[in-house]
Formats: structure tokens, C-alpha cells, sequence
């Protein structure tokens, strides 16, 4: 479905039982809801499952006329729930995901029930600088190439074949969208650290992070443990992408997370 909105219209993908406990899913930066595609037949047994593609990415419109800051990402995504008469949601973000995620709990503490992060950096500090982390705006679009090499740190080994989807993903966005999203993230983190945001709205936390992630540093997971009951879940042998890399192995601690918050 297409939910309209004045700035741009965002995509949204449904499954699951519409009468099950809401688990919301954030992507990442240059990334979209089929992100979280081979995830998600592993969490509609007991979840509805719904997913967005934020303004600037996937199936959603990409204007260059209006802002991508994180709050506006949460303020949209927040209004698209409410359209969908979800009240209460458990939101899982990865990445830059987990960045919305947070900023839509700040903002709707009534509607999010519990927070998911996975491999979301908490702070600046925590970044692994990369040669690989940027991309060139001529020629846009990118050639698959240099998307490859902009995308190899989400991954836990060199080598690592990028999805064509995901090459897919990057080439469909405007080179506005894609430095205006990174740059909001950066912002928002630079503000005020997300474990600092978090710890005072007593929600429910997952941190889930692949060992080897080769764009933040894993022992920044740590970090979260300031924010009261979090619970840090370190994956041996995956990188920045567990959703992708083992879908399987991320779905045990999450499934186990959101099973807890029905009790």
C-alpha cells in the first residue's frame, strides 16, 4: 500500500495476522523494506509485521525539496501507523533504522512498546572511519562497482557478494536523498548519544549486534547497558548486517524479546 503524505509518499508492506501484536520494521541508510525480506516469514507466526520505506528510499517518493532530518523520518512513520490504527508496536531498527526507531520513541512513547536495535551505532564515537563509506555523485547513478565498494563494510567479511537487490536499492535513490539521510543520522547522534535518549523513557531494549561489524565498533554495544533491563545480544561471526547475513540466528533473540513483552 501507498500511504500519501504532503512531502512525499511512503511505501508500506503488511504481513501476518492484522490481529497480532504489531513488530515494526526500520531500515538502514541507502538500504529498504526488502532488507528485512528473508526475516520476515520467521516473525509472521506471531507478529503483524509491517514495514516502511522511509521518505528518500525503496519504493517511496524521493523528493530533493524537504527535509530528511531523523525526527521528520519518525514523524512520518508515527503518522503512518496511526492510519494503519496500530496503537501500540514493538519497533526493530537496523542501523540507521535503529536511529528512527529511537526518535519515534522520544516522540510516542504511548506507541512504541519496545525498542529493537540492531547494529545501530550509539554515538559517534563508536564509527569505524572507511574509505568505502562514501559515494560520488557523478555519474548518478552509481555503476555497480562503486556501489559494491560503498556497501562492503555492511558486511562481515571482504569478499562478501552485495545482494543485487541491495545494488538495486542505492542506484534507485537520488544522491540527495542518500547524503541528506546520512547526514541527518550523523546530526541526530552528534545531538545527544542514543543510550543518553533512551535511558529515560523506560522502554523495553534489544541490542543485537554482529561481532564483526566493520563500521561501528561491536564492544560499543556495551554502551546501551546504561539504559535500565537492556539486553545486549552479540552474534559470533557477523558483520553490520545480520538481517541478512543469518537471518535465522537474528530472529532467536528477537522472537525470544518480543515473546517477553506479551507476558
Amino acid at each position: 500500500m501507498t500511504d500519501f503524505f504532503d512531502d512525499g509518499d511512503l511505501h508500506v508492506c503488511q504481513d501476518g495476522p492484522r490481529d497480532a501484536p504489531a513488530l515494526l520494521l526500520i531500515h538502514g541508510s541507502a538500504s529498504s523494506s526488502r532488507s528485512w525480506d528473508s526475516l520476515v516469514p520467521l516473525l509472521t507466526g506471531s507478529h503483524h509485521v509491517i514495514r516502511i520505506d522511509l521518505l528518500g528510499h525503496g519504493r517511496s517518493a524521493k523528493p530533493d525539496d524537504v527535509s530528511y532530518a531523523t525526527a521528520d523520518q519518525a514523524r512520518r512513520v508515527g503518522a503512518t501507523l496511526d492510519r494503519l490504527g496500530v496503537e501500540h508496536a514493538v519497533v526493530a531498527g537496523h542501523s540507521s533504522g535503529g536511529v528512527v526507531a529511537t526518535a519515534l520513541a522520544e516522540q510516542r512513547p504511548g506507541l512504541v512498546d519496545a525498542l529493537v536495535l540492531i547494529n545501530t551505532g550509539p554515538s559517534l564515537d563508536a564509527f569505524i572511519a572507511s574509505e568505502s563509506a562514501a559515494i560520488n555523485p557523478a555519474p548518478w547513478p552509481p555503476a555497480d562497482e562503486q556501489i559494491r565498494r560503498f556497501a562492503s563494510t555492511g558486511f562481515s567479511r571482504p569478499g562478501y557478494e552485495v545482494p543485487r537487490e541491495l545494488l538495486d536499492e542505492v542506484r534507485a535513490m537520488t544522491y540527495y536523498s542518500l547524503v541528506a539521510t546520512m547526514r541527518a543520522t550523523t546530526e541526530y547522534l552528534r545531538q545527544k548519544a542514543l543510550p543518553d535518549r533512551l535511558a529515560p523513557l523506560g522502554k523495553p531494549l534489544l541490542v543485537i549486534f554482529g561481532a564483526d561489524d566493520r563500521r561501528w565498533r561491536s564492544a560499543s554495544a556495551d554502551d546501551y547497558r546504561v539504559v535500565p533491563g537492556a539486553r545486549v545480544e552479540m552474534l559470533p561471526g557477523l558483520g553490520h548486517s545480520p538481517i541478512l547475513e543469518d537471518p535465522a540466528r537474528t530472529a532467536v533473540p528477537l522472537l525470544a524479546f518480543t515473546a517477553a513483552q506479551r507476558k
